[in-house]
């Protein structure tokens, strides 16, 4: 599975202090509700799918995945996208997605 893109090492070299508090946020919107780890990174996928964004839907499958989804749940997340956001939508999300797979 891929590693931490390069671009974000540098960000966290480069702006420790900012980089910190993001994770810290991040860390405090994860643990502030009920929702079970996997369930989590399911949304996290589904919101990046959602603003097309390919380098947030590799990284939220990547830890999708670390956290116990399969790739037919990861797939089902990106289905249920296409009412929402459409075919072209729905098929780039697929296809990120795969791509972590590939990557394995």
């Amino acid at each position: 599975m891929s590693q931490i893109p390069k671009k974000y090492l540098n960000f966290k070299t480069d702006y420790e202090k900012v980089a910190n508090a993001y994770e810290t946020l991040g860390d405090a919107v994860h643990t502030s509700g009920p929702l079970d780890e996997k369930t989590r990174a399911l949304i996290k996928v589904a919101i990046s799918t959602g603003a097309r964004l390919e380098g947030a839907v590799h990284s939220h499958t990547r830890k999708a995945i670390k956290a116990g989804a399969t790739k037919e749940e990861l797939h089902h997340v990106a289905l249920l996208s296409l009412p929402t956001i459409g075919l072209p939508s729905m098929m780039a999300a697929l296809n990120w997605i795969d791509d972590i797979f590939e990557d394995k």
